[in-house]
């Protein structure tokens, strides 16, 4: 098995669905992440997303959509939204792409500061040459390859953002107590360690931190 981070946004700088675009373009609401979507048998979709901002203008923006079948909201200042809805063309393809290719998404998917999605697919070579297939025959939409790489099933999602080199330099620090307050190592000492020299050490855990804390406040 397989993964496969992408980045996926419209090709027209808009959004995939009319009502995404209204709820991207209101600025009292923030799109953060899809932890559940799926194409069901009546060709309708069910969305489990994650969100801030004003509840009561994104149930105002859901009650004039006509594509909105039924909706309920729940939590406080990041809430919860399960939405049943009619697709747009494209994203009705998308999805049965999804279930007719046996591609498994690795929830949430993230949107990021510019409204593209980054998706995390798990799956075999074969079926991501498919999606290549697939991608490059659509016009509505461009996808651009962040990673990819083996998956462990008892790995965490954490553990695929850094690579096994950063990780082992992060190990390092937090056992000696890079971390700790009063800090109790430095760089100098993580770099006997690992065998690397203390600037490097530094590159290595600024990009560690880059990424962790991205992935936190997206």
């Amino acid at each position: 098995m397989r993964y496969l981070t992408v980045l996926v946004k419209p090709s027209d700088g808009g959004a995939f669905h009319p009502l995404g675009e209204k709820l991207t373009d209101d600025p009292s609401i923030n799109r953060r992440a899809i932890h559940y979507v799926e194409l069901l048998a009546d060709d309708t979709v069910l969305l489990f997303a994650e969100a801030s901002g004003s509840q009561e203008r994104y149930r105002q923006i859901m009650e004039e959509s006509f594509h909105v079948i039924s909706y309920l909201t729940a939590g406080a200042d990041r809430w919860m939204a399960v939405s049943q809805f009619e697709p747009t063309e494209p994203v009705r393809r998308a999805l049965e792409l999804q279930r007719e290719s046996f591609l498994v998404v690795d929830t949430p998917i993230r949107f990021t500061t510019d409204d593209s999605l980054k998706i995390t697919y798990l799956g075999t070579d074969e079926i991501f040459r498919k999606l290549y297939e697939y991608v490059e025959n659509v016009e509505y939409m461009s996808v651009d390859v962040l990673e990819t790489g083996d998956y462990e099933a008892d790995g965490s999602a954490f553990s695929r953002m850094i690579t096994s080199r950063q990780e082992e330099i992060l190990e390092t620090a937090v056992d000696l107590g890079y971390y700790r307050e009063p800090r109790q190592a430095s760089l100098e000492d993580i770099s006997e360690v690992v065998g690397i020299t203390p600037g490097t050490v530094g590159e290595h855990l600024r990009k560690v931190e880059e990424r962790v804390f991205n992935e936190i406040i997206q």
